[in-house]
C-alpha cells in the first residue's frame, strides 16, 4: 500500500506544474484526497482537497491558491492531480498528498513530499 506524490520541480514565476498523487494497493476513489505544503520555517498549510463523501465531488482551495490551482481525479489511473498555474515565489514548498478513507473503517495515508520551487 503506497501513496506517491510526484511532479514537483523548479519554475519561474508565472509558470505551471502539475503534481500527481498516485495510489497503489488501494482505490483512491474511496478516499478524500488533500494536498498540503510546508515551506521552510512555516507551518504546514492545507492547499486543496477533493471530497466525494456526499456522492459528488466537492473541491476546497486555500484562499492563497484559489483561481490558480485546480484539483482533478482520474479513478482509472488511481491518481489525483493538482494543476498549479500562475505560480508565485510564495508557492515554494514541499507538497504532500494525503488520502483519508471515506466511511468506516478509517485509513489514511501520506505520500512523500515533492518539492516545488518558484524563483527567477
Amino acid at each position: 500500500v503506497q501513496l506517491q506524490a510526484s511532479g514537483g520541480g523548479s519554475v519561474q514565476p508565472g509558470g505551471t506544474l502539475r503534481l500527481s498523487c498516485t495510489a497503489s494497493g488501494f482505490s483512491l476513489g474511496d478516499y478524500a484526497v488533500a494536498w498540503f505544503r510546508r515551506a521552510p520555517g512555516k507551518e504546514r498549510e492545507a492547499v486543496s482537497c477533493i471530497d466525494d463523501s456526499d456522492g459528488y465531488s466537492q473541491f476546497f482551495y486555500a484562499d492563497s491558491v484559489k483561481g490558480r490551482f485546480t484539483l482533478s481525479r482520474d479513478n482509472a489511473k488511481n491518481t489525483v492531480y493538482l494543476q498549479m498555474n500562475s505560480l508565485k515565489p510564495e508557492d515554494t514548498a514541499a507538497y504532500y498528498c494525503h488520502a483519508d478513507r471515506v466511511g468506516w473503517p478509517k485509513y489514511d495515508y501520506w505520500g512523500q513530499g515533492t518539492q516545488v520551487t518558484v524563483s527567477s
